[in-house]
């Protein structure tokens, strides 16, 4: 939508995402090392500890043979003394054939074990193309690995359940705003057929009709844009186009701007500006922020009360409040505030809202700036907090 000096504060706001931090990836990539290193260590172990004690009960029953042998006398004609004297004759070839069996058997036996731990993963990790509310579970030794899939099968679920409620409360903005358009229109095209059919109406009423139906077509105007940021939504990256403005200039223009807004819901600024604060921003997108802040606020507020907007800078940032008198935020419906296609009216009337996006795409570039924002609402307040660096291009963590 078009402001009076043809400020278009309808502007494209960019894609969306969720940014993990570098410090935790690397957390977790550690856990999970250890997790596998822990598997690891304990086949090698076995497999070590296994050969050890195959060549010690070999050699221990090798000196007992021999002992035994030699406390005994043997007649030459005794078949068994045959086969011991050739195994005496043979004792280094028959010594490499009994260790050479004992560790193909033993090393059979943990790589049976290696592929049984393999097959029983592969399986459970099958579960997670299609994860349920059954627990995955695997043997006692593989209790480490069990746990790390059941928090990607509980992760999975989660984001399927964000999915499922983001998509639902995207086809039913769509509904609302087909609903809402069909409404407007339908005033637009009775009142100008009215006008074009009533050739005798007075000036005074002919002007009114105009008015009415330039209200509408606004309103239709409207709507279309909310259209366009449901389907641009997340097609491009958003990127900054930064620049030093005052943000003092900004913050008192767009207060002005809505003066008339302000008027028709008998609604009054209370404005605490420090002059001359500068900020490297993108100017346009700051704009659409605080103006996103600010509509929120005209359409959540009693009428007959005020709207508080104070600028304060600080040390580190510059903090922009936004404050007005409306029904408390329920905190189940707090949490979910700056969501995608989230409306704190669920009518079927847009006329308190629009597509859900306007706070989505404030955080988003709130946060593209390297600030914050945050929403808290007790006591039939409602309080916005703005946090922005002074300099958007300085390498730096998000302010806390």
């Amino acid at each position: 939508m078009s402001q009076p000096d043809g400020r278009n504060i309808s502007k494209r706001s960019g894609g969306w995402g969720t940014r993990l931090s570098k410090r935790k990836e690397k957390e977790s990539r550690r856990f999970r090392l250890a997790r596998r290193s822990d598997i690891t260590r304990h086949l090698l172990f076995r497999y070590i500890l296994s050969l050890t004690a195959f060549f010690a009960v070999f050699f221990i029953c090798l000196i007992l043979a021999i002992f035994f042998c030699q406390t005994f006398i043997w007649y030459p004609e005794d078949p068994f003394y045959q086969f011991l004297n050739w195994i005496q004759t043979n004792l280094i070839l028959v010594s490499v054939v009994i260790l050479l069996i004992g560790f193909m058997f033993i090393s059979y036996r943990m790589f049976a074990k290696s592929v049984s731990y393999l097959d029983e993963t592969i399986s459970a990790s099958e579960q997670l193309a299609h994860p349920t509310e059954v627990p995955i579970s695997l043997s006692p030794r593989m209790k480490n690995v069990e746990v790390e899939l059941n928090m990607v099968r509980e992760q999975a679920l989660r984001n399927a359940l964000i999915a499922k409620e983001a998509e639902q409360r995207k086809n039913d903005m769509l509904v609302y705003l087909a609903h809402d358009l069909k409404t407007p229109l339908t005033s637009v095209i009775g009142y100008l057929n009215l006008l074009h059919d009533e050739e005798d109406i007075s000036p005074a009423l002919r002007e009114k009709y105009t008015d009415i139906a330039l209200d509408k077509a606004e309103r239709l105007e409207d709507l279309i844009n909310e259209f366009f940021d449901i389907t641009r939504f997340n097609l491009t990256a958003l990127t900054l186009e930064p620049e030093r403005r005052s943000l003092s200039r900004m913050l008192e223009q767009i207060t002005s701007e809505f003066l008339p807004i302000l008027s028709e819901k008998s609604l009054t600024w209370n404005t605490s500006i420090t002059p001359n604060v500068e900020i490297v921003c993108d100017p346009d997108k700051l704009e659409r922020v605080f103006d996103n802040l600010i509509r929120n606020a005209v359409n959540y507020s009693y009428s007959g009360t005020e709207i508080t907007l104070n600028m304060t800078p600080l040390p580190r940032f510059v903090e922009i409040r936004v404050q007005n008198q409306g029904k408390t935020i329920p905190p189940e419906k707090l949490e979910k505030i700056f969501e995608q296609f989230f409306r704190l009216d669920s009518s079927r009337s847009s006329a308190t809202g629009g597509a859900g996006l306007g706070l989505a795409i404030s955080k988003e570039i709130v946060e593209l700036h390297g600030g914050t924002i945050k929403a808290e609402s007790s006591d039939e307040t409602i309080l916005f907090t703005v946090r922005l660096p002074f300099d958007c291009r300085a390498p730096q963590n998000p302010l806390s």
